[in-house]
């Protein structure tokens, strides 16, 4: 269930809009002026939030420049003004939408649905990011960085801790190029004086995770400055 917050000082209002969106299935949190909405928000998970703009003790301009500090959820501008400069320092401030008193409620619904489903959306596309941020991919070439498993072409390959570590260093800057100083202080964490060894773990690696080795797809040598993984 959806929490929303609704921060007005017309109790009239408030009264109005809570029993419409209750009936829209909505857990409803009532406030008066911005510090009780941000008491609110600072004890309860809330989704979204409808915000009057002219209250007593914090309106609502100041009350949602504080929430923008540490909140990102929709925020509905409600405010018996309709000039367009209200509108304009409403939304750049960090409003989302925009309502001018008076208003029909089941368009102020409409409006909170909709702003319910995109912030719905971009949760699941954050969460699904964070499920997959082990996962370091180039075209058929995969590494888990959980598991320390590696995959090319969905076949897994075995490595060696030091070609591994190689590897996953090189995959999560994709594009860039290492110098075999670089590589081998980074992964050896002491100061490179002779990195032969780069070459010999470099020329393992490709024998490993490329179809053909002489034609390199993934691990690529830039002659004279260093090695990179293509990008896609």
């Amino acid at each position: 269930m959806h929490n929303i917050l609704i921060v007005e000082d017309e109790k009239g209002i408030r009264e109005t809009l809570k029993v419409f969106l209750k009936n829209q299935g909505y857990n409803i949190f009532e406030a008066s002026n911005g510090q009780e909405g941000l008491d609110i928000i600072n004890n309860n998970d809330i989704h979204l939030a409808v915000v009057d703009i002219m209250m007593p003790i914090m309106d609502g301009i100041t009350m949602v420049l504080k929430v923008r500090e540490k909140h990102d959820f929709p925020i509905i501008f409600l405010s018996a003004k309709s000039e367009d400069i209200d509108k304009i320092t409403g939304l750049n401030i960090g409003g989302d939408d925009y309502v001018t008193k008076p208003f029909e409620p089941m368009e102020l619904i409409a409006r909170i649905n909709s702003n319910i489903r995109r912030y719905d959306q971009i949760l699941k596309l954050k969460n699904s990011s964070k499920e997959n941020d082990h996962i370091l991919q180039v075209k058929g070439l995969t590494l888990d960085t959980y598991t320390k498993e590696v995959y090319i072409n969905n076949e897994s390959i075995r490595l060696t801790a030091k070609e591994y570590q190689i590897l996953e260093l090189l995959m999560r800057h994709p594009g860039r190029i290492f110098s075999a100083q670089e590589i081998y202080e980074d992964i050896w964490q002491e100061q490179a004086i002779n990195t032969e060894t780069i070459m010999v773990h470099i020329r393992r690696l490709r024998e490993k995770i490329e179809i053909n080795p002489r034609k390199p797809e993934y691990l690529k040598v830039v002659w004279g400055i260093g090695y990179k993984i293509e990008k896609e």
